[in-house]
């Protein structure tokens, strides 16, 4: 777990003995004041990360709500938020990681060496006594990291009409069933995926379950090469590291149900 996570008593520990890059990355989908959420309470030293304009591209139908950022824009906005070479990065929010794992899949897949997610997000740094800022912090350093992409596995949309493998469908199952959808064009799942809600990797306290109860979790959808999609490839990151968590490399399929569903050619399957 320590490749991928680190708790609150960690974070507290190290941000108390040197310098840590904190990104603070609270979004979630309907919620546009993420901003807000954070001048209004924050780890003392994060800096507010915007998931829609800092680590997508621009959407469309055919690429998706939430494409990978060209590599020139990441590296950018990494060494604007102080990020250098050798660092050790933390990523956060408030909702169990599954917006702050964004941050960690593009940061990892772009070679940074050590990017972990704060499990438990933010309540779990209060519950361990942690201090919050308030308002917005001072501009860091401008970093100096060379981004390399590519570091991590991903798919297209045609690698997935043909996958010889588990591909595991990271929405809510309602949504996999095709009983709702309420942002897409159709209702349903690519067919062949399996689903596995992402929501059901984290515990009662919205902290990743144990490495055991996730190896469990994962075997019962067999073996084989692993890919994972979601709504918008936001949340199957967090899939894939609950995946690595449990020792599987999982490949991550960027456009995901919003690329897919908007294109007449792909089948759709629904139901379980």
């Amino acid at each position: 777990m320590s490749a991928v996570l680190i708790s609150a008593r960690e974070l507290r520990d190290v941000t108390a003995h040197g310098p840590i890059r904190l990104l603070d990355v609270r979004w979630a989908l309907g919620d546009p004041d993420g901003p807000q959420h954070y001048l209004d309470g924050h780890i003392p030293g994060a800096i507010f990360v915007d998931l829609e304009t800092e680590l997508a591209a621009l959407p469309s139908q055919a690429a998706g709500r939430h494409p990978l950022p060209l590599p020139a824009h990441l590296q950018r906005n990494a060494r604007n938020w102080g990020i250098s070479t050798g660092d050790t990065v933390v990523v956060y929010d408030a909702t169990g990681g599954l917006a702050a794992a964004r941050a960690w899949w593009l940061l990892r897949w772009a070679g940074v060496a050590d990017v972990r997610i704060l499990d438990g997000g933010l309540p779990a740094w209060r519950a361990a006594g942690g201090d919050l800022a308030t308002g917005a912090e001072p501009d860091p350093e401008p970093g100096d990291i060379e981004l390399r992409p590519g570091q991590l596995p991903v798919v297209d949309a045609d690698e997935v009409a043909g996958w010889q493998g588990v591909l595991l469908d990271a929405r809510a199952g309602e949504r996999y069933r095709g009983e709702v959808e309420p942002i897409d064009p159709q209702a349903g799942h690519i067919p062949g995926a399996l689903s596995a809600p992402t929501a059901e990797n984290l515990d009662a306290d919205g902290r990743f379950r144990s490495v055991d109860e996730l190896r469990e979790r994962f075997a019962a959808f067999g073996s084989g090469p692993v890919a994972v999609y979601c709504g918008s490839g936001v949340t199957a990151a967090h899939q894939v590291a609950a995946l690595a968590v449990a020792g599987v490399e999982a490949a991550l399929y960027p456009g995901s149900w919003s690329q897919w569903s908007n294109d007449p050619k792909r089948p759709v399957a629904t139901g379980s």
